[in-house]
């Protein structure tokens, strides 16, 4: 069974949906014991930074979270989720859960172009097999992940500037995107990750 996150701040319902899609039971749930014993975790998010790591802390989810890491099992953040695995963010002042090293920048204005960055956007490379060059992704965020080591860079994109769109480090896996909301490409990737879980 696959446990996603519930502290408030994520689009619980379109990721169990899409898990339901594709074949996998999945569970809302802030019971740190229900999430420990999952196959599989996925924290989502949509919001702000600091609100997020403020939640998560009050629920002692943030312990959580990598408490259910360091068991080695499959973990994916999607979106918000993704940006709180880093030390920091230049959105707030909290600390991140600093599991993978590196800072959360906000993405500078491309000419002609509005930020956030939202739509459909097409991914320029990919280093884990869960995902696939030209992979055409649905974005809305203000911020990009600026992952320290290079290596955990599982995926890119283009606005403006290159920037890590998905990472990577040992069993966790992120996406900046919305796999959920990414039609038939986004729940390939989702059953791409899921698979891991079984």
């Amino acid at each position: 069974m696959i446990a996603i996150v519930d502290y408030g701040m994520g689009n619980l319902g379109s990721v169990r949906k899409a898990l339901s899609y594709i074949g996998y039971e999945s569970v809302i749930s802030r019971e740190p014991d229900q999430l420990m014993h999952a196959s599989g975790v996925v924290l989502p998010g949509v919001g702000a930074f600091d609100p997020a790591m403020a939640a998560l802390e009050s629920l002692g989810l943030d312990r959580t979270v990598k408490d259910f890491v360091s068991s080695g099992r499959p973990f994916l953040g999607v979106c918000l989720g993704m940006q709180l695995l880093f030390d920091g963010s230049d959105e707030g002042v909290n600390n991140g859960l600093g599991l993978i090293p590196g800072r959360v920048k906000r993405l500078p204005k491309p000419q002609g172009q509005k930020i956030p960055h939202m739509g459909w956007n097409d991914l320029i490379s990919a280093a884990d097999p869960v995902f696939r060059k030209g992979d055409y992704v649905y974005f809305v965020h203000s911020y990009y992940c600026d992952p320290t080591d290079q290596a955990h860079v599982a995926a890119e994109a283009l606005f403006g500037i290159p920037f890590a769109c998905a990472v990577s480090k040992d069993n966790i896996l992120a996406a900046q995107f919305h796999p959920e909301k990414s039609g038939e490409v986004g729940l390939s990737i989702l059953n791409r990750w899921a698979r891991r879980t079984r």
